[in-house]
């Protein structure tokens, strides 16, 4: 159910009228709690979310009546709650990790800037995400929103300021209630199941046009901005490509993305899912990442020269991506089914290679003019933790550039048919993360314990199952 109407004046105290103020239009977003008060308001707000994402990138937080969010409640969160697997365990100690004894709570500290409506709540509801604080007002190392922060700061201290722009490959499917059943695509408007091959199809598109519709009409009313969204390859594929921008608001954003496609799909009876290997034989799904740096006092892009060249901060930007994208690559592939899309001579890059406009590289630099020169990260795929992925992008970046790493000539062939400069495991990729000291530093040595020590729980729950596989060809065989 959408707002109720909303009102263009409103009694003032002097028994008159007065025009309502601007920013209670804004759909994403106040300066501060009095405006945030006015902002509730005049939308009939009864709810609110208090959210944060989680090492997975899940939503995590509490909800509570608008009268309770706007009376200087504190807000808290266990810290357990960061060091949970995608399975709810929690891992050993070990390594530079350790639980807390305590489990001590964490404080939610909403950041008012991405306030916004939930538009699929039947009761007027509205959203905020928070950041985390100690008690004693110290940030939290280790939540994903704060490390993507730390490397934004780290840029900062040298007078420079990313910009990136997110796209989103994920999947329709139908409704899968027994995880034992293999996935497979939905029914389109034509009655028929989806097939494959489908890229940039405006058909393929017109299949979910009511979906799409409700995509759209969610994301309008959050204030989230699609740029274009077409149809990928796969069968019910679907990629939604985001405008450029600030890193912090564009991870918000994918973040907001992912609930909205998610209860846009559940309205239509199928399932929206980021998994990055969802159906056998069908292409795995990415977040590619743009990434570009400029000066804070110019403006320009560093990447290129007044010329119109390319700058030797370009080349070493690259350099450090080549050389600690493997590291980091735990980041960007996240779960074992990652690891199912990273597969050789297909359309995920297996290698630290870049090129001009090439996309079997790891690295695409895309046809541009100079103001808009950028690099594009092929290898996250759409499972990882948006703000993650964009923190382990540009640190590694950033180490290429203080660093003057030199990047390696150009590919101008096919990169993707021969070696893999990959890791091709979870925990192949959690020992190299682990060994990165450099890039662990950056992102924040609480945080990388943190994460390596979830990781591989998570790899010792999912060595638990028993796959099909297994039972198809050993069963009897061996």
């Amino acid at each position: 159910m959408m707002p109720p109407a909303k009102k263009e004046v409103r009694p003032s105290s002097r028994g008159g009228r007065t025009r309502t103020p601007a920013f209670v239009k804004n759909l994403r977003g106040v300066k501060n709690w009095k405006e945030v008060s006015d902002w509730l308001e005049w939308r009939g707000i009864e709810d609110i979310e208090c959210i944060t994402p989680d090492q997975a990138g899940v939503a995590r937080g509490k909800m509570m009546p608008s009268k309770k969010f706007t009376s200087n409640t504190s807000l808290a969160l266990p810290s357990a709650v960061f060091m949970t697997t995608i399975s709810g365990g929690y891992p050993e100690d070990g390594n530079g990790f350790h639980y807390p004894e305590d489990d001590g709570d964490l404080k939610l500290m909403p950041d008012l800037s991405t306030l916004t409506v939930v538009p699929w709540e039947e009761d007027p509801t509205a959203a905020v995400i928070c950041d985390l604080v100690h008690q004693d007002g110290r940030s939290v190392e280790f939540t994903p929103r704060n490390v993507l922060k730390r490397v934004l700061a780290a840029y900062d201290k040298l007078g420079l300021k990313p910009v990136v722009a997110p796209e989103i490959e994920f999947y329709l499917v139908r409704k899968n209630p027994d995880p034992d059943y293999p996935l497979t695509p939905p029914v389109g408007r034509s009655g028929r199941a989806i097939g494959g091959g489908a890229g940039y199809s405006i058909a393929g598109v017109n299949e979910f046009d009511e979906l799409i519709d409700d995509i759209y009409h969610f994301s309008e009313s959050q204030g989230l901005e699609i740029d274009t969204l077409i149809h990928e390859e796969g069968a019910g594929q679907l990629e939604i490509n985001l405008r450029h921008g600030d890193p912090i608001e564009l991870a918000d954003q994918v973040f907001m993305f992912k609930r909205t496609i998610r209860e846009a799909a559940l309205k239509h009876e199928i399932y929206a899912t980021f998994m990055a290997k969802p159906i056998q034989g069908q292409p795995g799904s990415a977040m590619h990442i743009h990434q570009s740096i400029a000066d804070k006092k110019t403006g320009r892009n560093i990447f290129s020269a007044e010329d119109g060249s390319e700058t030797e901060d370009f080349f070493h930007f690259i350099g450090g991506m080549q050389k600690h994208v493997p590291n980091a690559l735990v980041m960007f592939a996240p779960y074992v089914n990652s690891y199912r899309r990273l597969t050789q001579a297909a359309s995920a890059p297996v290698n630290n290679k870049w090129g001009y406009d090439n996309r079997t590289t790891a690295f695409r630099v895309p046809r541009s003019d100079p103001a808009a020169r950028r690099v594009e990260n092929r290898i996250p795929s759409s499972d990882a933790n948006p703000y993650l992925a964009l923190a382990a992008s540009l640190a590694c970046g950033l180490i290429g550039i203080t660093g003057k790493i030199k990047a390696e000539p150009p590919v101008l062939t096919t990169a993707n048919a021969h070696e893999i400069d990959l890791p091709r495991s979870l925990l192949e990729a959690v020992d190299l993360f682990e060994g990165d000291e450099e890039l662990c530093a950056l992102l924040g040595k609480s945080f990388a314990a943190t994460y390596a020590a979830i990781k591989r729980a998570e790899f010792e729950t999912f060595m638990e199952v028993i796959s099909p596989w297994e039972r198809e060809y050993l069963l009897l065989n061996v």
